[in-house]
């Protein structure tokens, strides 16, 4: 299992583990809390495989930036909190990302990016990156 069955769904906290799919949507579990709900396919969900970041030069798939924040936390908690400042989560992003787009990767992305890393990292879900390198890798 890779980063496609971790989702991010529009209005709900945190991250969501694909469980079933049902006929009108599927079932997703929450990273948070445990708890499983049944969603439409009417909600606006984000597959975090399907993620990318923009830099200046091209866009950069979520998993290989998460990937870049493990290196520098040694797969540990992120050193910042969502809630830091703003000048703060910036100057973080940056070294991890250095030519990412100001103008077009707003502060709540970063915050949301450090909320994921950490979800993964308290689940032990990190792996998932790997999955997803060797998957690039294969194509």
């Amino acid at each position: 299992m890779g980063l496609e069955k971790i989702l991010s769904i529009s209005g709900k906290p945190g991250l969501y583990k694909l469980v079933t799919q049902t006929r009108g949507g599927f079932v997703a579990e929450s990273l948070i809390d445990g708890k499983r709900l049944s969603i439409s396919l009417q909600n606006n969900v984000s597959v975090l495989s399907e993620i990318a970041i923009y830099t200046l030069t091209e866009e950069v798939p979520l998993y290989k930036v998460l990937d870049k924040i493990r290196d520098k936390e040694n797969s540990k908690l992120c050193s910042v909190k969502p809630k830091d400042s703003k000048d703060k989560l910036e100057e973080y992003f940056f070294d991890v990302l250095p030519d990412y787009d100001e103008d077009r990767v707003y502060v709540s992305d970063i915050k949301k990016i450090v909320q994921w890393y950490n979800l993964l990292q308290q689940h032990d879900m990190l792996s998932l990156l790997d999955d997803n390198s060797s998957q690039e890798e294969e194509e």
